[in-house]
């Protein structure tokens, strides 16, 4: 999928240099080469911003010549901008990404896949969201696997709550193991999945309050990452378990 993704965004740079420097092109390719690209959370998050505003060739026609006076200026432009997602798609992205998905897919809920994905797609643009969207990730999650388990749970109950029942279910509570290590690392699970609710109050946009700090890409990177590789955790513990019986 990354080499077809890859070649559908080579072919979109070079379409749009072409159309830059006095060529003509057929507007349905570049909507057909926008809308491939743009439903991919991968390219989309690395995808040029003037592609996301510019749905049709003559609206990326009226910014290019406003911007840009020299045919050489304008491939400068393009080859800088598309250069992120180039490098991005060549590299097959973020290798926990499709993992992530794939395990996320074995809980069978719609919901859980869709809240992964708006934390994917949010990360560059709506570090925020991403924020927010990473809690509700664990959150969800663990309320999936406390279902199939047969557990009972109080819908008030925050994520260190939510967590700290699968934890009993699955024996991943810090205490629950005699070698140190293991509890050690366990007990900084434990501390990321409380990290992850704290953060989303401070810098998440769930409450509407006025913020001290303001999320950047990065932030929103590390939690989304902190999130899926914490669910992938928690769904592979559980599947295990369910093996075992």
């Amino acid at each position: 999928m990354s080499d077809e993704l890859f070649r559908k965004a080579e072919r979109l740079q070079e379409l749009l240099v072409g159309r830059a420097t006095g060529g003509a092109h057929e507007d349905d390719e570049y909507r057909a080469l926008r809308r491939h690209l743009r439903e991919d959370p991968r390219a989309r998050e690395q995808l040029p911003d003037f592609v996301e505003r510019c749905r049709t060739l003559q609206h990326f026609w009226s910014f290019i010549k406003n911007e840009f006076g020299t045919y050489k200026k304008r491939r400068q432009f393009l080859w800088r901008e598309f250069s992120p997602l180039l490098d991005a798609l060549e590299e097959g992205g973020s290798p926990s990404d499709p993992e992530v998905e794939a395990v996320l897919d074995t809980l069978d809920s719609n919901h859980v896949q869709r809240v992964w994905q708006k934390a994917l797609e949010r990360r560059k643009n709506d570090p925020e969201g991403a924020i927010t969207a990473s809690r509700t990730l664990i959150e969800s999650v663990c309320k999936r696997i406390l279902e199939e388990l047969g557990v009972e749970y109080d819908e008030k109950d925050d994520l260190p709550n939510l967590y700290h029942h699968v934890a009993e279910e699955l024996n991943l509570a810090p205490g629950q193991y005699s070698e140190p290590l293991f509890g050690q690392i366990l007990g900084n699970c434990q501390s990321v999945v409380q990290g992850l609710g704290a953060i989303r109050n401070v810098e998440g946009d769930a409450h509407g309050s006025e913020k001290r700090y303001r999320a950047q890409p990065r932030h929103a990177e590390l939690t989304v990452n902190l999130a899926g590789s914490m669910a992938t955790f928690l769904v592979r513990t559980w599947k295990a378990r369910e093996v075992r019986e």
